[in-house]
Order: structure tokens, then C-alpha cells, then sequence
């Protein structure tokens, strides 16, 4: 009888390259792995369930790739352009723009990596799309604080950090403050704390970083802007400072400066400059009415990696003709 063996991603690579890259059969793969045809299957289906094999069709029709080498000459990042039928709404594009970020984020992830991750809508739908992947040493820490007059934002905030350790073997540190203090010497004090600042240092250290981007006007509103962390004078001073998006509950304009805005001295988010030192930094965007915090994100230098839907992808390029000036 063959030796059965464990589906390992060892295994499983050794399957994959075999198979993929050596145009090898099933039958031929057993037999030297010393396992059954059926093992074999059951090693392919789980590199390709976690990300160690991405298949990709090329229709000589299709713009994804061209799309994919503009955003990468005109923006400086590399783009994973999610092909989409113009008939889904937002919520449908989003769960297609989810499941290829968790596909693509998921073989980048590797042992003792410090991996920041922000809440919101388009993390929590890419959280439920995580695949296994064993690693040593890596832990998962909390862009922002999640907190507000309603709620602690712990249960919300915990789910998507919970899903991520779990499918990394990670280890989570959450970070229990608000979203937003009341007064930004609440926060100058509480960042003297020695428990926050074991959290800050983490961030100092992060070799990835996985965020969406916020926006007023999106059709799948940015939880932010939905949650009750913001009330209406917040949002007023917003428009005033000609704010088109956030990171992290960090706020930018559409060359992507943020100095001046003072909600920014009020939020636990990272600030930009920190984020633009993180040798990693994927941006998860779904939905064309992101565009303009999209265009905000990119002149600010916010990532090295692009994950978004064709349509938004194409509108990104069209609108690119008039070059915005960059704050990296």
C-alpha cells in the first residue's frame, strides 16, 4: 500500500510544482511522493486553497493585464486587477475583491512577521476569505483603536483580528483604545501608558500592513463614516479640510497631505509617515465611489500593493491623464 501522507504546505508544494511546473500526472506524482492519486488531489486542491498556487485565465480580450501594468507605471505599486461583470452591485463586488485579496495576502505572509490590520468593512469581508497557512513567531496587531460613545468596538474590532491570527497561527495584540479621543491631549497622555506603548513599539516594528480605504460618499459606506464614530460637526470640519478619504481613521486630501487636519491629532491611528516606512503595505479597495480616497491614498504613498475591482481600476487609469503631485 502507498504511504499516506499529511497534508502539509511541504507537501503540497512539492505536489504544485510537480504538477503545474514539471507537467507531471497524478499517477506519476503518487508514485514518487510514495502516496495515492487521491492524496495527490487532496495536496493540489490545498495549494491551491491557500494561496501557494494562484491560477490566472488571459483572455486576449481582457484589460486586466494592461490595466495591471498602467497602475504600476503611473502609481509605482503592484496592482491585482479582479475581474468583475459591470452587473454586480457593491456588496457582490466586494466579495469577489475579498476572496482574491485573501488569495493574494496569504502566500506574502510569512514567519515572524509583525502584520498590521485595520477594522472596517472591506478588512472584515477579506478576514472571512483567509485561508490556513501555518507560520512561527507572527503576530497580528491593531492598526487603530475601535472605540466610541456606543459601543467598545472590541466584539467588532476582535472578530477580524481573531480571524486573522487564526489562519496565520498568529499571535493577536488588540489595542482597547477609541477610535477617536475627545481631546488630543487625552491622547498625548494615553500614549505615556507602558500598556500602549508596547502596542506602538509593535507598530514601529510592522513588516506588513493590510488596510482598505474609507470614504463618505462610498456605496458600501466605510464603517467609520456608519458606526457612530463621527457626528456631524466631525464631518463638517472633514469637508472643510477637503478630507476625500482615510486610512486607519488617519485622513488625508486628494494630493494625499494631511497636515493641518485636526481630527488627525485626535485618532489612534497610525500616522502616515509611519505607515509609508512599512516595507509592505497592501491596500484592499472594492467599488468605483472609492476612487477619490483611492486617488488620496496613492498620492500619499500609502501602498506598495493594489488588490481592486476592474471597473474601479479602470476609472483609476482614466482619471490618472492629469497627474496629481505625490507626498511620499
Amino acid at each position: 500500500m502507498p504511504r499516506q501522507q499529511s497534508l502539509n504546505n511541504s507537501d503540497s508544494l512539492r505536489a504544485a510544482q510537480m504538477y503545474y511546473l514539471q507537467d507531471q500526472t497524478m499517477d506519476a506524482i503518487a508514485h514518487e511522493l510514495h502516496t495515492s492519486r487521491s492524496t495527490v488531489s487532496r495536496l493540489l486542491s490545498a495549494a491551491r486553497n491557500s494561496g501557494l498556487v494562484q491560477i490566472q485565465i488571459r483572455s486576449p480580450r481582457e484589460r486586466t493585464p494592461e490595466l495591471e501594468r498602467e497602475i504600476r507605471k503611473r502609481f509605482g505599486v503592484d496592482a491585482h486587477v479582479v475581474p468583475v461583470p459591470d452587473t454586480l452591485n457593491e456588496g457582490e463586488v466586494l466579495e469577489r475583491v475579498a476572496l482574491q485579496a485573501a488569495r493574494t495576502i496569504t502566500p506574502l505572509v510569512d514567519s515572524n512577521a509583525i502584520i498590521g490590520v485595520a477594522w472596517g468593512s472591506t478588512l472584515s469581508a477579506v478576514s472571512r476569505h483567509l485561508r490556513q497557512k501555518s507560520t512561527h513567531d507572527c503576530t497580528i496587531v491593531q492598526l487603530n483603536g475601535a472605540g466610541n460613545t456606543r459601543t467598545s468596538g472590541i466584539t467588532y474590532a476582535s472578530e477580524i483580528l481573531r480571524r486573522f491570527g487564526q489562519a496565520y497561527s498568529a499571535k493577536v495584540e488588540q489595542f482597547p483604545v477609541p477610535a477617536f479621543f475627545d481631546r488630543p491631549e487625552t491622547r498625548v497622555a494615553m500614549w505615556q501608558e507602558r500598556s500602549v506603548q508596547r502596542v506602538l513599539r509593535l507598530q514601529e516594528r510592522m513588516t506588513m500592513t493590510v488596510f482598505g480605504v474609507g470614504s463618505t460618499d462610498a456605496d458600501v459606506p466605510s464603517h467609520v463614516y456608519t458606526g457612530g464614530y463621527l457626528d456631524e460637526t466631525d464631518l463638517d470640519e472633514l469637508a472643510a479640510s477637503s478630507v476625500v478619504g482615510d486610512v486607519a481613521t488617519v485622513f488625508f486630501r486628494a494630493d494625499g497631505s494631511d497636515n493641518g487636519i485636526a481630527l488627525n491629532a485626535r485618532s489612534s491611528g497610525p500616522p502616515l509617515a509611519l505607515l509609508r516606512n512599512v516595507r509592505r503595505r497592501i491596500c484592499v479597495v472594492s467599488g468605483v465611489s472609492k476612487i477619490n480616497g483611492l486617488r488620496g491614498a496613492l498620492a500619499a504613498g500609502l501602498a506598495t500593493e493594489l488588490i481592486l475591482d476592474e471597473a474601479t481600476a479602470r476609472r483609476l487609469v482614466e482619471d490618472s491623464a492629469t497627474e496629481l503631485p505625490t507626498n511620499r
